[in-house]
């Protein structure tokens, strides 16, 4: 429920704030759904969270780090045991140095992961003090890696694939802002809510902005089975009735894209972000359908055409908007 502490605006801002809006020249949100925001004056580490870096970073990011740990441990226990002296490792025999650290490395290998071999043991006092140090560093590092590894992948996601571009496409004898989406994974998504947001420069040249939250011919979809195109009929009540291209890119508009649905296999909610910005939007287009019936009578959707469109003629500013009709979620 809208505050009646807050302008209309404030209230549809999404969080940004007005003085944030006004100052920013650039797109608020990218196009993956991260915020064009930098914090300043924390200290250091205040903003450092490494279990939520680990949770959100790539898998091949993730993978490359977590080697990269192994390695750089191990190498480090390595260099201890050649430090404390030739007869700290027995199995070694007379070797140059870089035999003895590789060896000295392999057997660092064998401790943290706690194979033990038993081909080369720990004889003097020191090697045995670093034993039992890489030992509890090595039962810690792999208890904090299972949690992690599983935190990752027990976390519900939404992989939401959106088209590259939005279109102004006809629309019952007017016209509509549209963009399509897909769920990109297996699993299912139900009681999907979309919400649509345009800021927007205002027309009086202070700079400031000004937002928009757009009416949507369908707002929530109960499942998800196949592609849903998002319309926004532009008509009277819209702010984009006649706005025209040129228009739009002299306001430097916006349009924001959030997406909540309950993942069914977790029945947990996940969320999705998007925006497209005036470059980003094809005036003059229509998707193209991307369903398809199979040879055994079950419809197949083609993700990869998601983003296709064929040219459309658009109807007249002028022209008479016609009754609005809600449709199905395909597309």
């Amino acid at each position: 429920m809208p505050s009646r502490f807050l302008t209309s605006d404030e209230n549809r801002d999404l969080g940004f704030g007005p003085a944030l809006a006004s100052a920013s020249r650039t797109r608020l949100m990218n196009r993956d759904g991260s915020y064009n925001v930098v914090r300043e004056g924390l200290p250091p580490l205040a903003s450092l969270n490494l279990y939520h870096y680990l949770l959100t970073v790539s898998w091949p990011r993730f993978l490359a780090m977590a080697s990269a740990a192994y390695l750089l441990v191990n190498a480090l226990f390595a260099s201890l045991y050649v430090a404390a002296g030739d007869g700290a490792l027995g199995g070694i025999g007379v070797q140059g140095v870089g035999d003895r650290y590789l060896a000295a490395f392999f057997f660092s290998v064998h401790t943290f992961a706690t194979i033990g071999y038993g081909s080369i043991t720990p004889v003097s006092l020191a090697a045995n003090v670093i034993v039992t140090v890489e030992s509890l560093v090595g039962l810690l590092g792999f208890a904090v890696g299972t949690g992690v590894v599983f935190s990752r992948f027990s976390r519900p996601t939404a992989r939401i694939v959106f088209s590259r571009r939005a279109i102004i496409a006809p629309y019952r004898g007017i016209t509509a802002f549209e963009f399509r989406l897909v769920n990109g994974r297996s699993s299912q998504i139900i009681e999907m809510h979309a919400r649509l947001t345009m800021n927007r420069l205002k027309p009086d040249g202070s700079g400031a902005r000004e937002f928009f939250e757009l009416e949507l011919e369908r707002e929530h979809v109960p499942l998800l089975p196949m592609s849903w195109t998002i319309v926004h009929p532009i008509d009277e009540r819209s702010p984009l009735y006649g706005v025209t291209e040129e228009q739009m890119r002299a306001s430097d508009a916006e349009f924001f894209i959030l997406l909540t649905g309950v993942d069914e296999t977790f029945a947990q909610q996940v969320h999705a972000r998007r925006s497209y910005k005036p470059e980003e939007l094809e005036w003059g287009a229509r998707f193209t359908s991307i369903m398809r019936t199979t040879e055994s009578g079950t419809v197949a959707i083609d993700v990869s055409r998601i983003d296709e469109r064929t040219p459309a003629e658009l109807p007249p500013p002028a022209g008479v908007p016609v009754a609005r009709v809600q449709i199905g979620a395909g597309g």
